[in-house]
């Protein structure tokens, strides 16, 4: 198992209407095709004004395929048009987790 952890930093003051559109749009689409929703969250301290959103994988390949299939759908291309003047800088990283995870 993976972990995919992809971190958006937004625009000053841009974090509530990033969150808002998640919430009524891209996260059904996501889960949809990307399935393994492990949570989204803010950042209240650190680095702020960031959403952050964990995704598991069985494998790199299940990554590469779901999120292939998330690209080519065209209402995910819309809800993209609709973020994308909200990020200042995205972040992703994979995730391994140890042998004593509860979720390895």
């Amino acid at each position: 198992m993976i972990v995919e952890q992809r971190d958006y930093h937004v625009h000053t003051g841009r974090l509530s209407e990033l969150v808002r559109l998640y919430a009524t749009e891209g996260i059904a689409i996501q889960q949809e095709v990307l399935g393994g929703f492990l949570g989204a969250f803010t950042t209240d301290v650190g680095a702020l004004s960031t959403y952050t959103s964990l995704w598991g994988y069985e494998s790199y390949a299940e990554r590469e395929q779901r999120r292939a299939v998330l690209q080519a759908r065209g209402d995910w291309q819309a809800f993209l048009e609709k973020i994308q003047p909200l990020i200042h800088v995205q972040q992703n990283r994979i995730l391994v987790p140890t042998s004593f995870s509860p979720i390895a």
